[in-house]
């Protein structure tokens, strides 16, 4: 036998997509784990012709469950971020919109039973150690895609999946505000690094003499800014005590700007190589407690929020994402207690990826 054969299932997760797999079925070491998935995904090619990425990073993600040994927990959600064409694997970060498929891939590998019309899946990111519940619409014991729920992004319509994510400030760095600060001065810019759902380091659009309303492609154009933002972000890195960050995706980068199109935010944000099309689930979990929390870059630029639960409508390149906080905040205290949000997915393949023998056997 030539290729080691793994099973998985392919699913679009919110504006992301990737194979999602049993953990069992995967090697256990990070060393060899990442190998098979830069083999997976094609990495090394900015296309991944040899494999089943996109080449784009919203579409080089891995899910990886397994049955949870957390007394809240049903499954664990295991996420990598595969690098286009570096061939790098990032285990630090999670990602929101492939968790929205999780729900679903729960139900379809038979790690949890169907309940009649509406399955609620408890679900812990390994990564963070975020709770998030998925309430999943389901019927004759099996998952339904068909609906009427859009999301800006992907086309067409689907059944909506409910998310209400718990316990994400400081999964990283164990606080809020890792560097202590609402906002840090790093290469003359003002920024607020906040690790909330995602460690992001924040700035004001109209910081890089940028309006904050630019396209994913005029801004993946504009390589003297991205030059300037990755010099920032690497600073930050360190002081929000993640050490070099050159080679991990994490801290991510946003940008806020006032709203255009009658939401709360213009936000642009940063994978952080490239700018993503749309919007991150856990990006915008960040950038609203950004907006929400008094004195950070975005503090005063908030529009039409008043108190808790606020629905924020956060603008992106590709329409707008609404995010249902709930929230304390008492003079210049803030804690962030819930965000939800409601998203799409589809089951698109299932079968089995190949890997050389030579990357990985399962035989000895």
């Amino acid at each position: 036998m030539t290729q080691t054969a793994i099973p998985f299932l392919f699913m679009r997760g919110g504006t992301s997509r990737g194979p999602y797999m049993l953990r069992s079925d995967l090697p256990e070491d990070h060393e060899t784990l990442a190998r098979v998935l830069v083999a997976i995904v094609g990495s090394g090619h900015s296309l991944n012709i040899d494999g089943i990425g996109g080449g784009a990073a919203v579409t080089t993600k891995v899910a990886m469950l397994s049955p949870s040994n957390d007394d809240w927990a049903d499954v664990d959600y295991f996420f990598a971020q595969v690098s286009v064409e570096d061939g790098l694997v990032d285990f630090k970060p999670t990602c929101g919109n492939i968790l929205v498929g999780v729900g679903p891939a729960t139900i379809e590998m038979g790690l949890l039973p169907a309940s009649e019309a509406l399955t609620e899946v408890r679900i812990r990111a390994v990564n963070t150690g975020a709770r998030v519940t998925a309430r999943v619409r389901t019927h004759n014991g099996a998952v339904i895609y068909d609906g009427d729920a859009k999301i800006d992004g992907v086309p067409g319509s689907s059944a909506p999946i409910d998310l209400m994510f718990r316990d994400v400030v400081g999964g990283v760095t164990g606080t809020m505000f890792p560097t202590g600060n609402r906002i840090d001065v790093i290469d003359g810019t003002e920024v607020s690094c906040l690790d909330v759902a995602m460690p992001m380091v924040i700035a004001r659009a109209k910081d890089f003499a940028l309006t904050g309303y630019e396209t994913a492609a005029e801004l993946d154009e504009n390589r003297a800014f991205f030059e300037r933002m990755e010099a920032i972000r690497l600073r930050a890195g360190a002081l929000m005590g993640m050490g070099d960050v050159s080679q991990s995706v994490t801290p991510k980068f946003g940008l806020l700007a006032p709203a255009r199109d009658g939401g709360t935010a213009a936000t642009r944000y940063f994978m952080p190589w490239k700018t993503h099309p749309s919007l991150a689930v856990t990006g915008s979990q960040c950038l609203s407690a950004c907006l929400l929390c008094p004195g950070t870059v975005g503090a005063e630029m908030t529009n039409g929020v008043s108190g808790s639960p606020a629905q924020l409508n956060l603008e992106h390149p590709m329409g707008q994402l609404d995010v249902a906080v709930e929230f304390s905040r008492n003079g210049d205290d803030f804690d962030l207690v819930s965000a939800g949000l409601t998203r799409t997915a589809r089951k698109l393949a299932a079968g089995e990826v190949f890997v050389p023998t030579g990357v990985w056997t399962t035989t000895t």
